[in-house]
């Protein structure tokens, strides 16, 4: 799942998303105060403005300038100053330290690593008494397509971020729950997997 792989995915179609929020943010974030907020990941940019809507200034991050074009261009202009886009593979560059009040990741294809490099700059970018949201498709209902080299184990789950947290994190949630908008056009998913996890210091 390289930049090529989004890139062809996105212009292969006018629109490749629903254009609405996803739920698990719209439960999860609905409370938070807003603040500095990443978006790992952020497609055509429906979190990253319904985050913006709310007060929240965003750093929305994409691996296909597609996307990115199409998320700007969705702005409306009295949210275009609440967010910037920025082209880049979060997994390659870790964002800065200690910055973000919110680092959401949503349906994001994490994968495994030996060290956890990549999670790890994910996690260090919360800032103390910042939150970590995580959500995704429960593999368990998706089996491995051997075929185009695909298995849902190489990637993280919710559940294996939060086993990875050490005494400076508070785990507020952690559950596999129902669906609340309807699955991606095609897929089995039913269930979501979450996690939202606060930083202590």
């Amino acid at each position: 799942m390289d930049e090529q792989f989004w890139e062809d995915k996105y212009s292969g179609t006018e629109q490749l998303f629903s254009g609405n929020v996803n739920g698990v943010l719209a439960t999860e974030a609905a409370e938070l105060a807003p603040g500095q907020a990443l978006e790992v990941g952020c497609g055509e940019g429906a979190d990253a403005r319904w985050l913006a809507r709310r007060g929240w200034r965003v750093t929305a991050i994409d691996i296909s300038r597609t996307a990115l074009r199409r998320a700007a261009e969705a702005t409306a202009p009295d949210l275009a100053d609440r967010i910037s886009w920025q082209h880049g593979d979060p997994t390659g560059t870790p964002p800065p330290a200690d910055a973000f009040d919110l680092v959401s990741v949503q349906y994001f294809p994490l994968e495994r690593q030996p060290a956890h490099e990549a999670l790890r700059g994910l996690l260090a970018a919360v800032a103390p008494g910042g939150t970590l949201l995580h959500g995704s498709h429960d593999m368990s209902e998706l089996p491995p397509d051997h075929e185009h080299g695909f298995d849902p184990g190489d990637y993280y789950q919710p559940a294996d971020v939060a086993e990875l947290l050490d005494e400076d994190w508070i785990v507020l949630v952690n559950e596999t729950r129902a669906r609340t908008t309807p699955p991606p056009e095609g897929t089995p998913h039913t269930h979501d997997t979450v996690l939202r996890a606060r930083r202590l210091r």
